[in-house]
């Protein structure tokens, strides 16, 4: 029994496909894994807060699912219009300063969707900082990543993208 001339090339070619894909496939799904956790990381590195927009106090500038990013920075540098995140109880807030009383040591706000200036000044030992920029939309994915089972997917989906690597590599060596 001989082969043919074409049968051991047109197997080479064969054989180099289907590891080409697999690293491919495993390259672009660790890519992926990281391209979801790198605004958060040089955020988070360059000394910046990453909150998720839940409210619509702040619509039309700043929509539900927004992720806003905010600098510290210290409550005498806050100007009037400026949006500011701050402590309210439970929760994180953003709303524009109308008015920062020095002297009193609190900030008048106001969510731009609201009427009215908000009930409470906010003192300054609340103050998180300026919010310096904002993503329409990526609250949503930010929320679900860093949620536990969404922790878990990303996990297991890089997981999946090294072992598409590995194998790329045993199919190439095989």
């Amino acid at each position: 029994m001989s082969s043919s001339p074409q049968g051991p090339k047109n197997e080479k070619r064969g054989g180099k496909l289907v590891p080409a894909l697999c690293s491919i496939a495993g390259t672009l799904i660790l890519l992926g894994v990281i391209a979801f956790y790198l605004p958060v990381s040089i955020a988070h590195a360059k000394g910046y807060e990453v909150y998720n927009v839940v409210s619509g106090s702040m619509e039309p500038a700043i929509p539900v699912g927004s992720v806003i990013y905010v600098e510290t920075l210290r409550p005498e540098e806050v100007a009037e219009g400026d949006v500011i995140a701050f402590h309210g109880g439970d929760s994180v807030i953003a709303h524009r300063v109308v008015k920062n009383r020095v002297g009193e040591g609190e900030f008048i706000t106001k969510g731009d969707a609201n009427a009215e200036n908000d009930m409470n000044p906010v003192g300054y030992q609340e103050l998180i900082g300026r919010v310096c920029l904002h993503y329409p939309v990526a609250g949503g994915l930010l929320e679900v990543c860093t949620s536990s089972i969404g922790k878990l997917y990303l996990i297991c989906l890089a997981a999946c993208g090294a072992m598409l690597n590995i194998l790329a590599g045993r199919l190439r060596n095989r």
